[in-house]
């Protein structure tokens, strides 16, 4: 799939210098970044619950302990069935 190039209008305020801005690399980090990120957006109404990634992770990881121990009673419950 090719995108087209749309001709963008030059939006740089007047007082900044281009000069300064040359050999810039977009997306020069981009992939370190994937490789040490798992980023995960959340939906609002989770957002406005857990509000930093410790309270989101320990959220988690109780989760995880919990299904653990109950691992073994939902096979046998699934099996009932």
């Amino acid at each position: 799939m090719h995108m087209k190039k749309i001709a963008k209008k030059d939006e740089l305020r007047p007082e900044y210098d281009i000069s300064l801005l040359t050999g810039c690399v977009v997306g020069k980090y981009a992939e370190k970044a994937k490789v040490g990120s798992n980023i995960i957006l959340l939906d609002k109404d989770v957002a406005e619950v857990f509000k930093d990634d410790v309270s989101v992770n320990e959220a988690l990881r109780t989760l995880i302990r919990l299904q653990g121990s109950n691992r073994s009673h939902r096979r046998t419950t699934r099996a009932a069935a």
